[in-house]
């Protein structure tokens, strides 16, 4: 028993150990996978984890070699993974300083004095004294009514300055942020952004802002890697699927699934994908990816599904003056004032 318990622990080890890693602009290594933890959302509001599913997944996901989770204050998950974390560190199987944890600002928030409590929240519901990475969640500032609120997100910025010069978060950076944005932070801010979270699968490539953003020493993550390859919200999207003729031939050629080849083609451009999954089985899939690579001519086959199609697009915010989308002409009610959430 003892043998095949020091067994599974090098496993889990070497596992760990072949997630490629970012290097950061303070020099702190990033893994390049991540665990995402928003469950998405309904008429009720924010979807909870029920029966401690969520805090399981992180287990199992910690058991798997992941060592990357990202959450958000809005996502209402910290708890259990916070309680994750801990079980594991608790029971010898990480230290702290293994994990690599990020959260985010949510947009009601926004003042530079309440940039500080914010997070001060979100640690105590993590039961951290720190995370490597807080980021603004949207350039959007909301009042509490969800009412549009004139913070300049400059300001917030200077809250997460303080927040990192506090020792509360050892790195700070955006999401959701235009070029524009991102140029007009780098131009004033103190400290740099270390990372940019956005929206990029097959059919929103994003290069342009890419490139600006990694050309600028900021590491980009993904969220949503997959696009219309999974249901979201129990509905199929329009644009290619698991069958892909063109995805399938590439899974093929590496004895992969076209699941595993969309995360390799994030990693192959330096992104960090942020992988959802409740589901042991699919959570092993989706780290399964650091013992190949892509061409450049895989790279640019997948390139070509590239549609500009984004699947978050929260109209709702579209009249805000640092709304960073292209506007609609038939924005969707806002979903945030019905929940509160």
């Amino acid at each position: 028993m003892l043998g095949a318990c020091v067994f599974v622990a090098l496993l889990v080890i070497t596992t760990a150990e072949k997630v490629a890693k970012f290097k950061l602009n303070d020099g702190r290594d990033m893994p390049a996978l991540a665990l995402g933890t928003y469950l998405g959302f309904n008429q009720n509001g924010v979807i909870k984890s029920e029966n401690k599913q969520l805090r399981d997944a992180v287990l199992n996901a910690i058991d798997l070699g992941y060592r990357h989770f990202d959450t958000a204050s809005i996502y209402d998950t910290e708890e259990e993974i916070g309680e994750a974390i801990k079980m594991k560190i608790d029971s010898g199987d990480v230290k702290r300083s293994d994990i690599f944890l990020t959260t985010k600002l949510w947009n009601t928030r926004h003042r530079r004095d309440q940039v500080l409590p914010a997070l001060k929240d979100s640690l105590t519901k993590l039961g951290m004294d720190y995370v490597d990475l807080y980021l603004m969640h949207w350039p959007i500032g909301l009042n509490e009514d969800y009412s549009h609120s004139d913070v300049d997100f400059m300001e917030t910025w200077r809250g997460l300055e303080d927040a990192m010069k506090q020792g509360l978060t050892k790195a700070i950076g955006v999401s959701n942020f235009n070029e524009e944005q991102l140029k007009r932070m780098l131009e004033e801010a103190t400290v740099k952004p270390a990372a940019l979270q956005i929206e990029i699968h097959p059919q929103i490539v994003q290069k342009d802002l890419v490139d600006f953003a990694q050309e600028n020493g900021i590491v980009v993550m993904a969220y949503s890697p997959f696009g219309s390859l999974v249901s979201r919200f129990g509905m199929q999207m329009p644009g290619p699927k698991m069958d892909d003729p063109v995805l399938t031939e590439i899974a093929n050629k590496y004895k992969k699934t076209t699941l595993q080849v969309v995360l390799r083609w994030l990693v192959d451009r330096k992104i960090v994908p942020i992988a959802k999954s409740l589901h042991a089985k699919r959570q092993a899939e989706n780290i399964n990816i650091f013992d190949f690579s892509l061409s450049e001519d895989e790279i640019r086959k997948i390139n070509e599904f590239d549609s500009h199609t984004r699947f978050t697009l929260p109209s709702f915010w579209q009249t805000h003056p640092y709304y960073p989308f292209d506007k609609i002409d038939t924005p969707i009610a806002d979903p945030f004032v019905k929940s509160n959430m």
